[in-house]
């Protein structure tokens, strides 16, 4: 074809990423299936802790934390009658199970990105070089990255955690970063002054004026992790994704409509606890 691009300039990498991948496996395959392991029976174990409390309690817990954290009655009834609807329609043991990859992945998110966005804070070379990867992982479409991810850990629940924490860390690490780097420089002079050491200031004086923004990233990583569900049911994971993969399959608009509602309703929950937890309180100190 006279229009077509010349076949003698095509140059692929997909033998050497291919080729990455097998001595990866090859060298730490041991090591892979140790971590797969751990990540399995803290998941597993979580699901039968959630399983064994009974669902009221669970509904309590819910109504009590939305309570702590608005100080609003009528917000944490409606909040715990969403999970009971989910209740009523069936899926309150595939709810459980979404909420527990969640929990799990939401964890890891907090340990890898708050870390990481304290070093992109405070090492400027460390932000122009990690920025484009957080650009990758946002854009770069879930299945391309399930592929190595399947490779390395098989099909499962393990591979789903580790699916969902590629697509749901970078938001917690840029507002961790940008929560840091908008704090007023004389604050952390002031406690450098009175003899607070790095850890201090960081512990003391930043993260608390950080927390905000800190929680809005932990609010955008759980929504990120939610809207996950249905492709992590793709390959192994149950729970909520699940149903709504079988509607899909076999063309139950009903099942896929009932599974939908109850991920939105999930997300709301969720959404409006850690927002509420995010916002300062009345009489709390908070930067102007």
């Amino acid at each position: 074809m006279s229009g077509g691009f010349p076949e003698t300039l095509h140059v692929s990498f997909a033998d050497s990423v291919n080729r990455f991948v097998d001595r990866l496996v090859l060298a730490y395959g041991d090591q892979l299936r140790s971590v797969s392991e751990g990540l399995l029976q803290l998941l597993v174990a979580l699901e039968n802790l959630l399983r064994a409390t009974p669902w009221w309690l669970l509904l309590l817990v819910v109504a009590l934390l939305t309570w702590h954290a608005s100080r609003s009655v009528i917000r944490a009834l409606v909040l715990s009658g969403l999970l009971f609807l989910i209740g009523v329609i069936g899926l309150w043991d595939k709810l459980l199970q979404t909420c527990a990859l969640v929990l799990v992945s939401t964890g890891l998110c907090i340990l890898i990105g708050v870390p990481i966005g304290v070093l992109l804070a405070s090492r400027p070379r460390a932000r122009q070089l990690l920025l484009p990867v957080l650009d990758v992982m946002q854009t770069l479409p879930s299945f391309v990255y399930l592929i190595p991810v399947l490779m390395l850990f098989g099909l499962g629940k393990v591979p789903a955690i580790f699916a969902t924490l590629i697509y749901a860390l970078p938001p917690l690490i840029r507002l961790t970063e940008l929560g840091l780097s908008q704090i007023d420089p004389s604050l952390t002079q002031a406690a450098q002054g009175l003899g607070a050491g790095r850890w201090q200031r960081l512990r003391r004086v930043m993260l608390p004026l950080a927390m905000p923004s800190i929680m809005a990233g932990l609010n955008q990583s759980v929504m990120m992790a939610l809207s996950m569900v249905v492709v992590a049911s793709m390959i192994g994971a149950r729970g909520l994704g699940e149903d709504v993969l079988a509607g899909i399959q076999t063309l139950n608009v009903g099942k896929g409509m009932e599974a939908g509602l109850a991920i939105v309703a999930l997300a709301m929950v969720i959404d409006r606890i850690t927002q509420a937890y995010g916002q300062p309180k009345p009489g709390t100190f908070n930067q102007r």
